[in-house]
C-alpha cells in the first residue's frame, strides 16, 4: 500500500504593527566627507529608487535619529516596505563616487522608545 501523498500548508504570519525599525550603520572605509541627516535620507530613497524604481523611492521612510560621528542612525518604514528597504540599503555600494555599505545593526516591529 503506498503511503499518502505528501501535503503543504503555507502560513504567513503577518505583523500587527504598522511599522518596522532599522538601526543601520553607513560604512565609508575611505573616510572623507561624512553625509549629514538629510543627505543620509537623500541616501536611503537614493537606494530605494536604483532597487525598486519610483514606487521604491515612494515608500515612507524617516530618519528618527542619527549620529554623523558614528553614522549610525533608526529609520522607520511602513511594514509593507520592510523587505525593499533592507535590500536596497545592503545593495547600496556608492556615496558621492566612494565605496560604501550599510549595516543593519538590528530591527524590530516597535519602536525602541517603547521597549
Amino acid at each position: 500500500m503506498a503511503p499518502p501523498p505528501a501535503t503543504f500548508e503555507r502560513r504567513v504570519l503577518r505583523s500587527a504593527a504598522g511599522h518596522h525599525y532599522l538601526r543601520v550603520r553607513l560604512e565609508l572605509p575611505d573616510g572623507g566627507a561624512r553625509p549629514n541627516a538629510a543627505q543620509l535620507k537623500q541616501l536611503v530613497v537614493a537606494a530605494l529608487r536604483e532597487l525598486h524604481g519610483e514606487v521604491g523611492a515612494a515608500l515612507p521612510v524617516d530618519v528618527l535619529t542619527y549620529e554623523e560621528k558614528t553614522l549610525s542612525a533608526i529609520l522607520r518604514v511602513v511594514s509593507s516596505g520592510f523587505v525593499k528597504l533592507w535590500s536596497a540599503l545592503t545593495l547600496l555600494g556608492f556615496y558621492q563616487n566612494r565605496r560604501c555599505a550599510f549595516r543593519v545593526l538590528q530591527f524590530t516591529c516597535k519602536s525602541w522608545r517603547q521597549s
